[in-house]
């Protein structure tokens, strides 16, 4: 009797064309999925690809396997969640991706509790700037704004991604500051550049009337993440275009003003991004409404917010 891993490390690797990108889908190693079909081929007693440094590719018997069982390894897997959703007892790892000072700051410390009222969940975050596919890298959860929303994917609103700019009173001292957005470029700045386009984020600000304008800064420092922003700003080293939530504390200690504070850039929504099957394993569930919960028990949306 094969297993289902077997079977599906070979369905996988058939449809991704190589077994790392087919590891990366079922979050294990290519060693794994490597292996697995090679038992499988062992097991069944033909060779079901045809394997070079460049491509691998189904055998004419590999082919013929992969179309008999390509459609019920869909039914297996819901059949087997439905079974372990009986026990009700969210279980297995949770893999998240989470940008580094929301998570930190207001993710993170969600942590312990979640753990304890399940701890058959084990958690595997990774901190990081940029968006992600969560289905070729075997995520579960993805936690940012401005993701392309994929056919099969949820975004739920956690609560909004405001722009504004702010700078640290050292920094301003002497200074005359800003009245509208446009005068911000007689400032330092401390710009982001994308990761994954290569450009300087720039920002058109609005006010409660409705009127734009573009908040260009000299791109006196660029760096890659909102964190090293924030804390480059708390040094005195110039004005950050940043979202509430990385600066709320320190507009709160004092650490950081905020300039124009008519003006705010509306970036769209922090979401909570999930696969919509049908039967969706009950540790993603368990994790969104545990974070849904405590961002409304917490008005974080409210909190966050700086539109009129």
């Amino acid at each position: 009797m094969e297993t289902l891993a077997n079977l599906e490390s070979f369905a996988r690797s058939a449809e991704e064309g190589s077994f790392s990108a087919a590891a990366r889908r079922m979050a294990v190693t290519p060693a794994a999925i490597s292996r697995n079909v090679a038992m499988l081929e062992r097991n069944l007693g033909i060779k079901l690809f045809q394997r070079s440094t460049r491509k691998l590719t189904l055998t004419e018997a590999g082919e013929r396997f992969f179309a008999q069982i390509s459609d019920k390894l869909d039914g297996l897997q819901a059949a087997i969640m439905d079974v372990a959703a009986e026990r009700h007892e969210p279980a297995g790892t949770l893999k998240i991706s989470l940008p580094n000072t929301l998570g930190v700051n207001y993710i993170l410390p969600l942590l312990p509790e979640f753990l304890e009222s399940y701890p058959a969940v084990r958690a595997e975050w990774h901190f990081e700037n940029r968006q992600v596919d969560l289905i070729s890298e075997g995520l579960d959860i993805a936690i940012g704004g401005g993701f392309d929303l994929a056919s099969g994917l949820i975004a739920r609103p956690l609560a909004p991604a405001h722009i504004i700019a702010v700078a640290s009173p050292r920094y301003m001292a002497g200074r005359v500051p800003p009245s509208v957005p446009r005068d911000l470029i007689a400032f330092d700045g401390i710009v982001m550049r994308s990761e994954s386009n290569g450009r300087i984020r720039h920002w058109a600000m609005r006010d409660r009337d409705g009127r734009e304008m573009e908040a260009l800064l000299r791109e006196k420092i660029v760096l890659n993440d909102p964190g090293p922003m924030v804390s480059a700003a708390l040094l005195g080293a110039g004005v950050a275009l940043v979202a509430v939530p990385d600066v709320a504390s320190h507009l709160m200690s004092g650490g950081l003003v905020r300039l124009v504070p008519q003006w705010f850039a509306d970036a769209g929504a922090i979401n909570l991004y999930y696969s919509d099957r049908n039967l969706q394993p009950l540790k993603v569930r368990a994790f969104v409404d545990f974070v849904l919960d405590h961002f409304k028990r917490e008005r974080f949306a409210e909190r966050f917010s700086v539109a009129p």
